[in-house]
């Protein structure tokens, strides 16, 4: 076992030594790692946390996260003043007690949530991984317990715990295949190479001799740059680059085994330096809700004041009435004194309860979403049994205001599935699922090849394509399965699709390939050069020598580069019209089109142009060019062959999905690490590029170009007027643009560009360009923004955007951790938005109101009572139902409404999306309205007191000589107060439940029952107030008070009433008309208005704008190319100047030997022993 701590060892010791000058040369730039030696500076560790807390951050951060609210820094001030002798008018523990059980109970609340936190992070940390000790066995250790120069085996289908230097595989000459999907979104496989000094060091035994120490540049974040040297003992340095290192996130796939050193670990590793730090995120109605409290502070103030003056004015006048207060010898009466009774007593304008209610209904809330059985995935075949899960309950009603959608593509929208569907081969198109025109299946294929009609020929060449123009490995299986490893899922697909006309890829040999055709015959092609795909070329070819003895050329790629190469005869352009139209067939249906060509080439003019390319590939200066100019001079005179269709398999009814959203007035935007041409493929089949949408292309190499490409296209929009509207137009630009487009002089005119579109596509983007493109649109748009994705590289974006999303049905969970809300398929997006946000915005917004309402009801009485009580501070209600208005009588309310109030049903919601834009558009909760409740409260505080006020004005008395009092008239007013605030929440519900039936005539018959009892048990209980003894009997056999309770509450909800029926009536929302509808068991889509906007003349004006549009030529020739592509369905996914290149990756096989994986020895089991401690 290694040690990142070597203080154990003689000072004397050489290792000592090397790790002495370990430690000096690390203090200068990079690091210095030992080979299999105690390591001489501490690193950090590979434990990492996604956590908002832990033990020791957990108290201070939550006590800012809740005072950040001002609402708790009140109750809190309001607390220390009631502490204060002979000041408070309603006792001093009235509010610190209470503010004390909410602070507790969100404190429980927040730890529940971050223990779930904390156990997913466990759950990772302790996955266990091979590690190599000094007696060369593998031991099992944990993640975290993994440290900087430990020598690990990772195998085939795990992640990589750490960033790693490749040391040696059970490939050839080092070799792996990694994903990285997780990473950089790209679905393609990539392959890193070993040092050809350790690709032999195989055995654990020679790997535990190994000595000597790697330079590494110190930990940053760039995922696809590595600089450093490995220096075995006694030999030179050896240059490693990003070609050798597997980082954390990426994982081994069609490889058996590989070795690899540990550089980088935990949060320094290149993954997580992408990364943010887990923010405190905030709604926006607890923001909005902050700011009245404000300006209720603000009024609370200048109440206290006017009461304050009153005070000291009846007092000047000689109106001193002390004597209705049992005064002491300490009493505090001054002006300061007599201001803070006041704000004491008026400080339930402020709803302490709000926040307990709010509390309880978000938590319940976050239930409701993950016990819904509609957002619940299960897929046996994969093993997952997945719900809906709300990691937080702080952002229940962000989900019903979300104005932007940013979405990673693989694994989110797509399954990273490649599946051959159909194709075109002379003119006829072989389509088993086609619905119009000829069907023709595969098996029509191979019946037309073996009986001669329709072009044999070209079905020969066209299957021989497929089998051979590749870099695919076949690998025979224990089970004697053939199975395809691969570095472009393109290419497999096409290999298992020859398959399904019985044309089989057998073997690859360093100079060959084997294949056997559908009649069982073997033919072997000798590889005589492959001329590679890159994303500039946008093509593959291969040269290879038939076993007839002739010499082809096989070629496939886009089809704006295979068609311009065709010949002139009309035999090899036969078919060029039928396969174009047959490509756009296939683009339609948001397959990736790839064109195929074949030519003959004579001997003599190979023998000349290999002579060429031999000279062009050993190029010292522009070798690049060069080869491109020899490879460009045989890839002409091509016979066009026809066309393959390749599906990138969605996810379950994503298509239908994004139209939802775009329906619902929700801009989506499409943030990916994968190339160019896959994206915009992803984006017609998913429906988010439309075909008769327009496509802007942003694809810079330097800022001035970017500045011109921006304002040339921004000039033609502002001119028709069309800036900031949803054009029908995609925008589609790359990570390198991004650069400049985002530059402090440039991001204004991009993000009004930006938001100009319907859809916007970024593609090749790091995970921190991801994040950087969602504070953008928060910063210039101001809108609610949503992230989603599944991978460790859509973490950022994640935790930028207000409200984070993570796909936890795929592999890996790094996104679902980090999110606030994690859910197993995209299509749940509709459903949690749609129904669960839509529902909690409007009842989280009633909630508030109405806690403001009932507060400001009761509350504000107590002025109006200072004006007869001479402005005393005398309080009209006793003292300890004041403390119980909040807490039993009017408390169910706001959580009936909070948990079962609902306009629609959510078939109606998930079914029309248009409905979404009532709450996207915080109709519910903005300043208006809430300053419509606070008025509406004040009008009815003014009924509520003054009309009892009147009735009583020349006194009630009864038969047993009593007379009314002030307390008889509080308890009066007290009594009307709750029931006019109870039957005000019936009003506004819009669906009835048995519990809102019993939170209204329960909450009401509580307090009747509280009355009685309350009024009956002094002298038995000390603690209550003697005057309220037979209190009960005062008002429940006074006419006066029937009277009242009859007369008032009508006259008080009579405008409520008839300005909700002329509302539902008169001014009818969509909503309103559903809801109806639904009640009346109407059919509801009669009364649906829609959801998108007519473009009729946006799209007359955005013809105008693309005629004046790319005045470059050459810029409008790359666009008119680019746009060719998009309308054919053009993509392919092949890493480009990898490790290895594709002509020396297919040389480097001959499968046709044996291949024995190595297993790697194993240490015997040890009893676990107490770890040492070790760096933090």
């Amino acid at each position: 076992m290694r040690s990142n701590v070597g203080g154990e060892e003689d000072q004397g010791n050489p290792r000592n030594a090397d790790a002495r000058a370990q430690a000096e040369e690390s203090d200068g730039q990079g690091r210095r790692i030992l080979i299999n030696l105690p390591q001489g500076q501490k690193y950090k560790s590979n434990e990492i946390s996604t956590a908002k807390y832990n033990l020791f951050t957990f108290i201070p951060k939550f006590l800012f996260e809740q005072f950040r609210r001002y609402a708790n820094i009140f109750f809190l001030c309001i607390g220390l003043l009631q502490q204060i002798p002979g000041v408070s008018p309603t006792g001093k523990y009235v509010t610190i007690v209470p503010l004390f059980v909410i602070l507790t109970i969100t404190a429980v609340k927040e730890m529940v949530e971050d223990i779930k936190r904390h156990k997913a992070d466990s759950k990772v940390n302790h996955t266990k991984v091979k590690v190599l000790t000094s007696a060369g066995e593998w031991i099992h250790k944990k993640w975290m317990e993994v440290c900087v120069g430990d020598i690990l085996n990772i195998e085939n289908s795990s992640f990589f715990p750490a960033d790693l230097i490749l040391l040696a595989s059970s490939e050839p000459q080092g070799m792996c295949y990694i994903e990285t999907a997780n990473l950089d979104g790209e679905t393609n496989l990539k392959i890193r190479s070993g040092l050809v000094c350790t690709s032999e060091l195989t055995d654990p035994k020679n790997l535990a001799r190994l000595t000597g120490q790697v330079e590494a540049e110190q930990p940053n974040r760039s995922l696809y740059e590595f600089a450093g040297n490995i220096v075995l003992s006694g030999e030179q340095a050896v240059p490693v680059s990003a070609t050798q290192l597997l980082l954390r996130g990426a994982r081994l796939r069609n490889t058996n085994w590989v070795h690899g050193l540990v550089v980088y670990t935990g949060h320094e590793s290149k993954l997580l330096m992408n990364s943010t730090k887990a923010p405190l995120k905030r709604s926006t109605v607890d923001i909005v809700t902050n700011y009245q409290i404000i300006f209720l502070f603000v009024i609370l103030v200048c109440l206290s004041l006017i009461s304050a003056i009153g005070n000291l004015v009846k007092g000047n006048n000689g109106e001193d009435h002390e004597f209705y207060i049992k005064a002491d010898s300490n009493l505090n009466n001054g002006f300061g004194w007599q201001f803070i009774t006041f704000f004491i007593l008026y400080n339930n304008l402020i709803p302490i309860s709000l926040q307990v209610t709010l509390e309880i209904v978000k938590f319940i809330q976050a239930y409701y979403m993950n016990w819904d059985e509609a957002m619940h995935y299960i897929d046996p075949e994969m093993g997952v049994d997945s719900y809906a899960l709300a990691r937080t309950s702080n952002l229940n009603e962000e989900l019903g205001q979300i104005k932007y959608v940013f979405s990673d593509k693989t694994g989110t929208l797509t399954r990273n599935v490649m599946e051959y569907k159909k194709c075109s081969v002379a003119g006829v198109m072989y389509d088993p699922e086609r619905e119009f025109g000829k069907q023709l299946g595969h098996k029509d294929l191979v019946d037309n090849l073996k009986q001669g009609t329709n072009s044999p020929e070209m079905i020969s060449d066209f299957l021989t394509l497929l089998t051979v123009c590749h870099t695919v490995i076949p690998e025979q299986g224990e089970d004697g399965v053939t199975r395809y490893n691969a570095a472009s899922p393109d290419e497999k697909a096409l290999v298992e699709g020859a398959e399904k006309y019985d044309y089989r890829f057998v073997a690859r040999r360093p100079e060959s390939v084997t294949i056997k055709t559908c009649t069982g015959k073997m033919e072997t092609y000798q590889v005589l050069n492959v001329i590679e795909f890159t994303s500039t070329r946008k093509r593959m070819s291969i040269v290879v020598k038939t076993p007839s003895g002739e010499i082809k050329l096989y070629i496939k790629g886009a089809d704006s580069v295979i068609l311009e190469r065709l010949g002139q005869n009309r035999e090899q352009r036969e078919h060029y019209d039928t396969t174009l139209n047959h490509l756009e067939e296939f683009a339609k249906c948001g397959l990736r089109t790839l064109c195929l060509g074949v030519a003959t080439i004579p001997l003599a003019q190979y023998e000349e142009w290999n002579r060429r390319w031999v000279v062009a590939s050993t190029a010292i200066n522009d070798r690049e060019e060069q080869i491109d100019e020899v490879a460009t001079s045989l890839e002409t005179n091509l016979t066009l062959i026809g066309a393959t269709a390749i599906e990138d398999k969605l996810q379950d009814q994503v298509p239908e999905t994004i139209e939802k959203l775009l329906e619902a007035n929700i801009h989506v935007w499409m943030l990916t690490g994968d190339k160019q041409e896959t994206a915009i493929n992803i984006a017609k089949s998913c429906r988010l590029h439309r075909d008769n949408s327009d496509l802007f292309i942003i694809n810079s190499r330097s800022p001035e170009e970017a500045r011109e490409e921006i304002q040339e296209q921004l000039k033609e929009l502002k001119k028709d007027g069309l800036v900031g509207k949803s054009n029908d137009i995609t925008l589609v630009t790359d990570g390198k643009s991004l650069n400049y487009t985002l530059l402090p002089d440039m991001r204004k005119d991009f993000i009004d560009l930006c938001t100009s579109c319907r859809a916007v596509v970024c593609c090749r983007v790091s995970p921190i360009q991801k994040a950087d493109m969602v504070e953008l649109v928060k910063e210039h748009t101001g809108a609610i923004t949503l992230s989603i994705g599944d991978g460790a590289n859509d973490v950022a974006m994640i935790q930028k955007a207000a409200v984070g999303v993570g796909i936890s049905g795929n592999e890996g969970l790094q996104a679902a951790n980090s999110a606030d809300f994690a859910i197993a398929q995209f299509r749940f997006l509709s459903r949690l938005l749609f129904v669960h946000g839509a529902w909690n915005y409007s009842r989280i917004s009633k909630v508030i109101l109405y806690s403001f309402y009932k507060n400001i009801t009761l509350y504000i009485i107590e002025l109006w009572f200072a004006i007869y009580n001479y402005w005393s501070g005398q309080v009209i209600y006793e003292r300890w139902t004041i403390g119980m208005y909040n807490l039993f009588f009017t408390s169910a309310p706001p959580v009936a409404l909070g948990l079962f109030d609902r306009t629609c049903t959510a078939a109606t919601r998930e079914e029309y999306p248009s409905l979404y834009h009532s709450t996207q558009k915080s109709e519910f909760f903005n300043h208006r309205e809430f300053w419509k409740w606070i008025a509406n409260s004040i009008v009815h505080s003014v009924l509520l007191f003054w009309l009892p006020q009147m009735a009583m004005y020349f006194g009630v008395s009864w038969e047993s000589g009593q007379t009314d009092g002030y307390l008889v008239l509080g308890n009066t007013v007290y009594t009307l107060v709750v029931v006019t605030t109870c039957l005000k929440a019936g009003i506004e519900m819009d669906a009835w439940t048995w519990f809102s039936h019993g939170s209204i005539w329960g909450s009401i018959a509580l307090w009747f029952l509280f009355l009685v009892i309350y009024s009956h048990i002094w002298p038995s209980a000390k603690f209550v107030a003697s005057n309220m003894a037979g209190m009960s009997e005062i008002l429940l056999s006074s006419p006066v008070f029937w009277f009242c309770l009859l007369l008032v509450p009508t006259v008080t909800l009579l405008a409520d009433v008839a300005f909700r029926a002329i509302k539902t009536t008169v001014f009818t929302t969509e909503t309103d008309k559903i809801r109806i509808a639904e009640v009346m068991n109407k059919e509801v889509a009669v009364y649906v208005e829609g959801g998108r906007r007519p473009i009729s003349e946006t799209s007359r004006l955005l013809r105008n704008v693309r005629k004046r549009f790319r005045k470059n030529k050459q810029r409008q020739e790359e666009q008119a190319t680019m746009e060719m592509d998009v309308r054919h369905g053009y993509a392919f996914s092949q890493e480009e100047a990898g490790a290895v290149s594709q002509g020396e990756y297919i040389r480097r096989y001959d499968t046709t030997r044996p291949r024995i994986p190595q297993v790697p020895q194993m240490a015997p089991k040890v009893p676990p022993r107490k770890p040492k401690v070790h760096e933090v």
